[in-house]
């Protein structure tokens, strides 16, 4: 709430969409004026009432979430059944429920997950209006995929939102339509670079194991300056298998060598990636990792002694040029090439920034 109304987001447009808030935060938002507040049981609106009785709630309901990668309706979100009782109690309670909102999270790979909850939404509506409730509001979540790939596309589940909300919440109804887009926007925004920091060979040590040249075949582990706990705890948290790419493509001669990555904790369980195969890295050798731009700074821990990453940020060539006149002045640009160079890709690096940068330890682009 602090950070979006320092730049300038005005408090109406603000909704506190976590059902579990602390008291002091319901204070700072009733403070502030932030009304749009979310629920998803009793003891959570009872906070509210005490707390920031001129709140307007929006009601948090349970998906069926079974298939995503993250169960939410675990921890978050009302059950349909309990819904009208929540309703009852908000009424008695003087406190107005204005909208809904469900979460499915990320991964899941049924798009007729969203039109079962926006189905489920228009029910809890009419449950709201049979009470007195006038809601105007529908929080879609958030989770939807950004990048190339993707189990489901993100145009498949537009395309049965869309429907979903045309059979449910045509337009003209009144009802305003959110979604928290910020994994779609971030995902493939940032590039992670790490380096390697120590490697050792593992014999493969299983009986009658051997290669074509009659020797025990073997992995190559390597370290890394980040790890689980740090920039890739997808691999906790989603189960992701991160596969890196090379700075510089290895010859087709070169051979490959089953390897695995490993981040710098003390502990058993820091492993990155396993079963890949990779030509012969080295000490102080980089690796790029795509599509790191969510879930990656903001959650990482200093877990290990690990140092926060150093972030750079780059513009293509044709970006820029589209965007020069807006944010240059007029008088401005004849020294628009002495001000900064656009980068056309990340590895122009080291030639076009105006400062070099500083990979330490790790290196988000």
């Amino acid at each position: 709430m602090e950070l979006v109304q320092r730049i300038g987001v005005p408090a109406s447009k603000i909704i506190y969409a976590h059902p579990c808030k602390q008291i002091a935060q319901i204070k700072y938002a009733a403070k502030h004026g932030v009304q749009l507040l979310s629920f998803d049981n009793e003891m959570e609106l009872a906070k509210v009432v005490k707390s920031h009785p001129s709140a307007k709630m929006v009601l948090c309901i349970a998906t069926d979430d079974s298939h995503s990668l993250s169960h939410l309706s675990l921890k978050f979100g009302a059950l349909l059944k309990s819904c009208r009782h929540l309703l009852q109690n908000a009424k008695e309670s003087h406190v107005e429920v204005v909208g809904v909102s469900f979460h499915l999270c990320s991964g899941c790979p049924d798009p007729q997950a969203y039109a079962q909850s926006i189905a489920d939404a228009r029910v809890v509506f009419e449950m709201g209006a049979q009470l007195g409730h006038r809601m105007h509001i529908l929080d879609l979540g958030g989770g939807f995929p950004g990048v190339e790939g993707a189990k489901v596309r993100f145009e498949e589940i537009a395309s049965v939102i869309n429907s979903a909300l045309d059979l449910y919440f045509p337009e003209g109804c009144g009802v305003d339509i959110l979604a928290q887009l910020g994994r779609y926007y971030v995902s493939s925004a940032f590039t992670l670079a790490v380096s390697i920091i120590a490697k050792k060979e593992v014999l493969l040590e299983q009986p009658g194991r051997e290669d074509e040249t009659g020797s025990v075949p073997k992995t190559i582990v390597y370290h890394l300056d980040e790890g689980i706990y740090g920039l890739f705890n997808s691999v906790l948290f989603e189960n992701t298998c991160p596969t890196p790419t090379l700075p510089k493509k290895p010859s087709t001669e070169q051979p490959l060598h089953s390897s695995s990555l490993w981040g710098p904790a003390l502990d058993g369980c820091d492993c990155v990636a396993e079963g890949l195969w990779l030509p012969q890295l080295h000490v102080g050798d980089w690796l790029v990792f795509e599509n790191m731009g969510a879930y990656t700074v903001g959650m990482s821990s200093l877990f290990g002694g690990a140092r926060t990453c150093h972030i750079t940020y780059a513009m293509s060539r044709v970006a820029w040029e589209a965007l020069r006149e807006q944010l240059l002045p007029a008088e401005q640009d004849g020294d628009a090439e002495g001000v900064c160079k656009p980068l056309s890709c990340g590895w122009e690096i080291t030639d076009t920034l105006c400062v070099a940068p500083v990979f330490t330890p790790a290196s988000i682009m």
